[in-house]
């Protein structure tokens, strides 16, 4: 038995919940996410909360039992506050511009690299980190590992996009090894 798909999922005031077929829309302040139910899953409406269950007991049920649940509770989360994930830039020269809804980044390629902004999805900017986001937070996340796989962090000099927070093992440089085994 799944004890994340156990727990009921709370409908905070303002946040209209839709199950229809194989779909679930909910809508709220800040937009409105829909997504697919799968077919061993069965999602319910009872007032003010959404319970979901296994139809029947197996392996691949009872994997996306919990799955469904934190998916929910993630769009029910999202039409009402958002998400949001930050990015650091390290390095000499490194910059990111916004044009439009698209996303420019100058670090260290002989071109401009341009990271257009899926729908859903906005980018602002505090100095050198960049701020992705949006009411989808599977959405939000997949955008934010396709700005950091532009250009990941090195391990010598640390430079790159990382996420904000994120420690990067560093190794010593040639200098610091050599000196080290002479010895």
């Amino acid at each position: 038995m799944s004890r994340v798909g156990k727990k009921p999922i709370q409908i905070p005031a303002g946040v209209e919940v839709k199950i229809e077929d194989e779909k679930i829309n909910v809508k709220g302040i800040k937009g409105s996410i829909s997504k697919e139910i799968p077919a061993g899953i069965l999602v319910e409406q009872k007032e003010k909360e959404i319970i979901v269950s296994p139809k029947s007991i197996n392996k691949r049920n009872k994997a996306l039992w919990g799955l469904m649940r934190m998916i929910i509770s993630n769009m029910v989360d999202g039409v009402t506050k958002g998400f949001d994930k930050k990015l650091e830039m390290e390095g000499v020269g490194f910059k990111a511009n916004i044009q439009g809804n698209d996303l420019v980044l100058e670090v260290g390629f002989s071109h401009n690299v341009k990271v257009p902004a899926p729908e859903g999805i906005k980018y602002s900017m505090e100095k050198n980190v960049i701020v992705v986001s949006g009411i989808d937070k599977e959405l939000v996340g997949q955008t934010a590992a396709v700005i950091r796989r532009v250009k990941p962090p090195e391990p010598y000099k640390g430079k790159g996009i990382r996420y904000q927070g994120e420690i990067i093992r560093r190794k010593l440089g040639k200098k610091a090894a050599t000196a080290g085994g002479a010895g």
